[in-house]
């Protein structure tokens, strides 16, 4: 069975509607969610994602709200925290990967953090057991890709074109992956372009994708309400599933 994670913008429209979405996602189909943290230059992630992150911040979004919705959803959610690393920096990273395993968080996505760089958490993670899920590009060479993956937890995140989520280039993605599956037995997660379109053709090979532009786009549909916003995630998440798996 091939996983399906699914990235939503935290606090967006509201922290209420992002714990309800949480659960009914969960129930459709998605294994893991990335909780993103709103930021105000998310340099990783295309328009309509970066849209969300600005209309939730205009909206007041502040780190303490990420907090209470995770209390509320990672006892029940495999939970992830997606964001800047400024956003993790300015809470004190000593002190809140230790709050991150009380709060039943599984691990961090920090797109903007080199490897090189994320070794000097390396031991705090490790001794908390929280991920720090590793990224690999096409652009990597065959030796970043061994060093890279050689200890990487929970799941690699394989971008799957060098660029920005949300645009769906194709392009084919089997010597990357092997590439990769030469040196780790740890699963492979396609992410950036993955919708419901491109899903069953991105995850031959893989072990699940990540899907993010494509909830959010739902999400920043002003014509319909919070209960169809939810239901079309939830439906949305169901399709993919099924392609990946079919």
């Amino acid at each position: 069975m091939k996983n399906l994670v699914a990235y939503i913008t935290s606090g967006y429209p509201e922290k209420s509607f992002t714990v309800d979405l949480s659960l009914s996602l969960a129930q459709s189909g998605v294994d893991t969610l990335e909780l993103g943290i709103p930021f105000s230059d998310p340099v990783a992630d295309g328009p309509l994602i970066e849209e969300a992150n600005h209309k939730s911040l205009e909206l007041g979004f502040k780190f303490k709200d990420l907090l209470e919705i995770s209390k509320e959803i990672a006892p029940q959610v495999d939970t992830l925290w997606m964001g800047y690393f400024n956003s993790f920096y300015q809470q004190n990273m000593q002190n809140l990967i230790p709050f991150a395993k009380e709060l039943g968080i599984n691990g961090l996505i920090i797109p903007d953090v080199p490897y090189e760089e994320a070794l000097t958490y390396k031991d705090l993670f490790q001794s908390n057991g929280i991920a720090n899920i590793s990224f690999v590009a096409p652009t990597d060479s065959e030796e970043r890709i061994q060093t890279v993956v050689s200890d990487a937890q929970k799941f690699i995140y394989m971008v799957a074109y060098t660029g920005i989520t949300g645009s769906g280039k194709a392009e084919d993605l089997q010597p990357f992956l092997h590439s990769i599956k030469k040196y780790t037995k740890t699963p492979v997660y396609v992410g950036f372009g993955v919708n419901e379109k491109t899903a069953k053709e991105k995850v031959q090979g893989a072990d699940g994708v990540i899907v993010g532009s494509a909830f959010v786009k739902i999400l920043l549909n002003n014509d319909i309400n919070y209960t169809q916003k939810i239901t079309q995630c939830s439906e949305l998440a169901k399709v993919i599933k099924d392609k990946i798996n079919t």
